[in-house]
This record gives structure tokens, sequence and C-alpha cells, in this order.
């Protein structure tokens, strides 16, 4: 049976005469000239997508195969995505400028990758917190950023426990030695009130041991072999 391939975010710079990030140029250009036929890439408008690559001097027959993803093709072109990850191609998925994926119709792309256990990954782009976001598939119209808990155990389990009763999507980080720490305290904090909330964890992004993991805080306790990473842990529906 074919591995899955992966979906890949491409971000771009959001000025029309930004420079494309080296790796993610590097990737694009390898992906067009030497895996075109297990390479699919996705942008979010023909003319601008168009202009865009060829002003990062990405290889120019790669453009008459673009697949348009946006608001008013998502339903039909979600599904058609999925099938081809399922068979073994990989997607590299555009905007018009910035991140893929983050407050845009791409969420709902990397969330049926998440749940058909399709890898998700990124080309480097800055920001942790926004980036662990666009990766987790969650929804994210409205957000809370707790920042970095308190030391304290009991400041801690009243965080905790409110980011837990919170309808919009929550984001914590602290540092990598207290990874396992804050798991095994959301188990202490998990009730049957919070049975349909997911905890997603982006363990040291843009890196070569990048993992993404997606459960509640006992099923990563188990998945997660090494605990002391860089991380941000996102909380939701």
């Amino acid at each position: 049976m074919k591995n899955s391939g992966t979906l890949t975010l491409i971000p771009t710079p959001l000025s029309e005469g930004g420079e494309l990030e080296p790796v993610a140029a590097r990737l694009l250009t390898s992906a067009a000239l030497e895996d075109s036929l297990n390479s699919i890439f996705v942008i979010e408008d023909l003319k601008p997508g168009r202009r865009r690559w060829l002003q990062f001097k990405l290889p120019r027959e790669t453009v008459d195969h673009f697949v348009l993803y946006n608001e008013h093709t998502a339903g039909t072109v979600a599904r058609e995505l999925l099938s081809s990850l399922q068979s073994g191609k990989n997607v590299f998925l555009m905007s018009d400028g910035g991140l893929p994926a983050f407050y845009d119709p791409g969420v709902e792309l990397v969330k049926m990758c998440h749940q058909n256990h399709i890898k998700v990954t990124s080309t480097p782009f800055c920001n942790s917190v926004v980036l662990a976001l666009a990766l987790s598939g969650f929804s994210h119209k409205k957000f809370w950023f707790e920042g970095f808990l308190p030391l304290e155990a009991t400041e801690r389990n009243i965080v905790l426990k409110k980011m837990l009763v919170q309808k919009h999507t929550s984001i914590l980080m602290d540092t990598p030695y207290r990874m396992k720490r804050v798991l095994e305290e959301l188990v202490e904090c998990w009730s049957s009130n919070t049975t349909s909330k997911k905890i997603f964890v982006a363990m040291d992004l843009n890196s070569e041991t990048e993992e993404l993991c997606l459960g509640s805080p006992r099923e990563l306790l188990s998945a997660i072999t090494d605990f002391k990473r860089e991380f941000v842990l996102v909380i939701s529906e």
C-alpha cells in the first residue's frame, strides 16, 4: 500500500516585491523540476499566484497546472486534495501573501489531514505561535494567547482550568523541560466537560526533529517519547 503524501504550507511575502524564503524556493523548485508528477501546487487566486510564482523565479511550466483553493472552491477541492494526498502525492499550499491555513480556508484542509493521519508541515516561518495555529487545523477565528504558565502549582492549575472551559482556541508555552509536567497537569484538570476538546502540541517547529501531535493529554503522554523540546500547545474543540 502506497504511503500518504505530505501537505506543506508555504508562507510567502506580504509585499509583491518580497523574496520567497530560500528553503521554500529550493523545495518548490525541486518538486516542480524533479518530482512534478507527484507534486500538486495549490494557490489562492490565479493571476496573483502566477505572477508571484514567476517573480520568485520558480519553474515557468508549472503555472499551467496550479490548483485553485479559496473560499469559493474549498468545499470540493479539499476532498480532491485529500484523495491525492492519500494516494501518495505531495501538496504545496500557498496563499496570496502570508501564512496559508492561518485564518483562511486552508485550515479545513489541515484539519482533514490530521483526521486522516496525513503529515502536515511548513517551510520556515518566523512566528511559532501563529505557525502552530496554522498547523493545528483548529478553528482560530478567535483565540487567546496565555503565554508562559505561572511557576507556582496552584496558579498553574487555575490557569489551565480556565483555558479548558473557554469556548475559543487557547495557546500556551512553557520551557522545554516542563512539557511533560504541563500534560500531566492537564490530565489532572481534565473532566467530563472537556472531553470534546483536543490538545495539539507543535514541537521543534521548522527543524529536522519537528513533530506534531494531536489528542487528549493522556494520548499525548503515551505518544511523545522525547519531552525536552521547544513546544507550543494549543487547546480547542
